[in-house]
């Protein structure tokens, strides 16, 4: 039986759920093509380059190091396999012909199953303990059936062996594609070699005397210690290392057919420019440059056994937790929910304008910030997260309709509130953060990274950093592993040498964790698949660079805000946030699980979701129903208040404070903004009373404040015409036309009573206002119009989970949809969410 015909009897044989986990993690049916519901296609595609690759970049380090050894011991039993003709294809087959039969986009030619290993060769190599590994990878297919005493995996990673092992490409082809004559003469006669009459010959001479171990050996006995250094690191791998030994010889542009010449006047390092002085280290792109294959050889022991680190490293360096740190958590949630309502009632009753080049303006942002109480940085990461949350999106009106063929200009867009926003405003505290950290969570961007510090940080980025969710993930991993009782202490005092012992045990978790940029080896080899993920199965351990450490430095600043991290610890919640990675959560964005989309149909979701909501139950308290009126007309809540005081409160008063306690401060100018609203001071007075806490009265003071703002509101009355101001009281009118202050709306007494206006009756309105008057608006009927703020919304963007993604062939369009057609169940299968 052939490997596909096993993978496909196998995949017949799995339930619809673990059928729909092994497609999600392909991130099929959407980067595939049409036809995979033939389970026989299903398995050739699964076979294929493109689909290993997409694969192998979920799996952690010990699971790497297995499918490197088995790879490793194959080649050792059968030979090294054949490399593909050409780069891999993005479909994994072509037509019915499986991929690894294809020679050409797909694999070798060659069956896996001729390359099998046996199971006792590998336990003996790398002992028992790896059975948990086998088992993990034969539920990813990447152990293929029929998972008895012989272990095949995909031809891609027989193809891929000396990546795997953290090996750079042969001299030859990394000489011929960096350097021309001039340079290759120069590293021949860095190793003491005979001159030469051509470049050919000269480039021969220099690949001779590296391929030939003893002479090679010689070479590198008379590193100096810096070179030795380098080369140690190099040769365990990754191969790659950030180098400024080269320039490009196109004046600094790195383009197709350039090639480098040496730096003249050198890098700065010693050893590196030693190196690359006798070809040991040729440049790959611009300051990256690769240790060839037959140096790293020369230095390692050809009997070594295949590295294998069944447990990650431990974090070092912790500090005991202090007593109240669970309490200093559930404080900052506290408050995070709280500012975040405030910025979005901010956002409601002035909606912000989108900037044509895209984001929030920098002046909107700090009004945010000063209305919520936050710092800017901390007003951008609420505004991104709402947004990607489904709480605010931008909106742009209808144009007005034109006399003439010529359309109108599109109206500019503006950030506004959605309905889901109005859902989440009478949640309580802790399910108004559900959504923000399940949204932060499964988020592809760092919000509080910006690594250039001449860009304006601005809100409303698009979320494309592919690297931000496996750090998140990594991350508390890492955390989660730390002993109880212990952390790294706050985030602001984490220093470099904390957050790199945390990135190397994070980087167990996903090898092709950092930055190629940031990390040297993190490059993935050239020649077209992406093995990034397995460059790091040599077990290298290179440090992390300074933008991999801004990186996680922020994810831990937001983590603390949100409560999920408290003194560099996981919180409850930062577990409950760590479930919901580990259950797939970010495969969907930009539908984001927890914010209200359906999860039917994703059982291991909703529970996920579940464990998260009852965590910040747990961790923030319930709202207060109820103020404490103060005789200085001040109105305090101890602790988090209920939408519904909220909103009594703030129709009323102004809020004054934040923090432990909220004070809001009751005045003329907030009791005359609610009986502009439609209020009445009996009804005000009623509903302050029934919230006071434990039933007191409300203070004299306040009561007299209602009555005598009452009395005098509405005693001038604006008309709307063309303006017109009108009062029974012709004293008072007669002191409007008088005042000062109002010059500038062109007041005019026409009548005992009435006073004329060259404004418009809202401009009117404010200055009367201004002034510390308190008029009301009147209709031509002579009623009063009660002033109300139009409540404008945006669509909601959230997708479902079904459309999240989208599948432009024929067949079913999601994991479980495709599940369920392979398994044949399509008739009974339940509705997509």
């Amino acid at each position: 039986m052939t490997s596909a015909d096993a993978l496909m009897t196998w995949l017949t044989a799995r339930t619809a759920e673990q059928l729909t986990e092994l497609l999600e993690q392909r991130r099929l049916p959407w980067t595939g093509a049409a036809g995979l519901d033939d389970p026989a296609r299903l398995a050739e595609h699964l076979l294929g380059n493109a689909s290993v690759a997409t694969a192998l970049t979920g799996l952690n380090t010990a699971e790497t190091q297995v499918l490197t050894a088995i790879a490793v011991l194959a080649e050792r039993l059968h030979g090294p396999a054949p490399r593909a003709a050409g780069p891999a294809g993005l479909s994994g087959f072509a037509g019915t012909q499986a991929a690894y039969r294809q020679g050409f986009g797909g694999g070798t030619g060659a069956d896996p199953a001729e390359r099998a290993v046996p199971r006792s060769l590998l336990l003996e190599t790398l002992g028992k303990r790896a059975t948990v590994e086998l088992e993990a990878l034969a539920g990813r297919a990447l152990l293929l059936p029929p998972h008895g005493d012989l272990l095949i995996v995909p031809a891609l990673l027989h193809e891929r062996v000396p990546e795997l092992r953290g090996l750079g490409r042969p001299a030859g082809v990394l000489l011929t594609a960096a350097y021309r004559a001039g340079e290759i003469a120069r590293i021949a006669d860095g190793l003491g070699l005979p001159p030469s009459r051509n470049r050919d010959q000269a480039q021969s001479l220099v690949e001779q005397h590296l391929r030939d171990e003893g002479r090679l050996r010689a070479t590198l006995a008379e590193a100096p210690p810096e070179a030795a250094a380098l080369l140690a690191a190099l040769a365990a791998g990754p191969p790659r290392v950030r180098a400024y030994c080269f320039v490009s010889d196109t004046g600094g542009y790195y383009g197709s057919g350039g090639k480098f010449l040496f730096r003249p006047d050198g890098s700065g390092d010693p050893g590196a420019d030693w190196l690359a002085d006798r070809g040991l280290l040729v440049p790959v792109g611009p300051d990256l440059a690769e240790l060839p294959r037959e140096a790293a050889l020369a230095l390692r022991d050809p009997d070594a056994p295949p590295p294998y680190d069944p447990l990650p490293p431990a974090v070092l360096g912790l500090v005991p937790l202090p007593a109240g740190w669970a309490g200093e958590a559930q404080a900052t949630a506290t408050a995070t929910a709280s500012r975040v309502e405030l910025l979005l009632r901010s956002t409601a009753a002035q909606p912000l304008a989108v900037r044509k080049a895209g984001g929030v303006a920098v002046r909107d942002t700090r009004r945010l910030a000063r209305a919520s109480g936050s710092s800017e940085e901390q007003a951008r990461l609420w505004l991104d997260l709402a947004a990607n949350a489904g709480l605010v999106a931008p909106h742009r009106d209808a144009p007005p309709p034109t006399r003439g063929r010529r359309p109108a200009p599109p109206q500019p867009a503006r950030v506004l509130p959605t309905a889901r926003y109005d859902e989440w405003l009478v949640a309580p505290p802790a399910g108004r953060l559900v959504p923000l950290i399940a949204t932060w969570a499964v988020t592809p961007e760092v919000f509080g990274h910006r690594p250039g510090a001449e860009e304006t940080p601005v809100a409303l980025v698009t979320p494309q950093d592919r690297y931000a969710v496996p750090l998140r993930h990594a991350l508390l991993e890492a955390l989660a592993r730390l002993p109880d009782g212990y952390g790294l202490g706050p985030a602001a005092a984490t220093g470099d040498q904390a957050l790199g012992r945390l990135l190397a045990t994070a980087a167990w978790y996903r090898p092709g964790l950092l930055d190629e940029a940031d990390r040297p080896g993190a490059v993935p080899p050239a020649g077209g698949t992406n093995t990034g993920a397995m460059t790091g199965a040599a077990g290298g351990a290179a440090p992390p660079g300074a933008d991999a450490l801004g990186r996680a430095a922020a994810t831990l600043r937001e983590a603390e805000l949100l409560g999920v991290v408290a003194h560099g610890a996981l919180t409850p919640v930062g577990h409950a946030v760590l479930a919901l990675l580990r259950a797939g959560a970010d495969r969907w964005f930009p539908a984001v699980p927890g914010t209200g989309v359906r999860l039917t149909r994703h059982p291991a979701l909703s529970a996920a979701v579940d464990g998260l909501r009852a965590a910040l139950a747990d961790l923030v308290p319930p709202p207060r129903t109820t103020a404490r009126f103060q005789a200085d007309l001040t109105a305090v809540v101890a602790g988090s208040a209920a939408p519904e005081l909220t909103e009594l409160l703030s129709s009323v008063a102004d809020r004054e404070s934040e923090g432990h306690a909220v004070v809001w401060r009751i005045g003329p100018a907030s009791v005359r903004r609610a009986l502009d609203a439609g209020s009445d001071a009996t009804e005000l007075a009623a509903g302050l009373a029934e919230v006071s806490e434990g039933g007191l009265p409300l203070p004299q003071a306040l009561e007299y404040l209602l009555k005598d703002t009452a009395r005098t509101h509405g005693r001038m009355r604006v008309v709307r015409s063309a303006c017109c101001v009108r009062s029974d009281d012709e004293a008072l009118v007669l002191e409007l036309s008088k005042v000062r202050s109002l010059a500038r709306i062109g007041l005019r007494r026409i009548a005992p009573t009435v006073l004329i206006s060259t404004a418009p009756p809202e401009e009117t309105l404010a200055a009367l206002r201004t002034a510390g008057y308190a008029p009301v608006l009147e209709a031509e009927t002579g009623t009063t119009v009660v002033e109300r703020a139009a409540e404008e919304r945006a669509e909601n963007p959230m997708p479902s989970l079904a459309q999240a993604h989208r599948f432009l062939g024929r067949g079913p369009g999601t994991p479980a949809a495709l599940a369920a057609a392979v398994l044949g169940l399509g008739a009974g299968a339940p509705a997509e969410d």
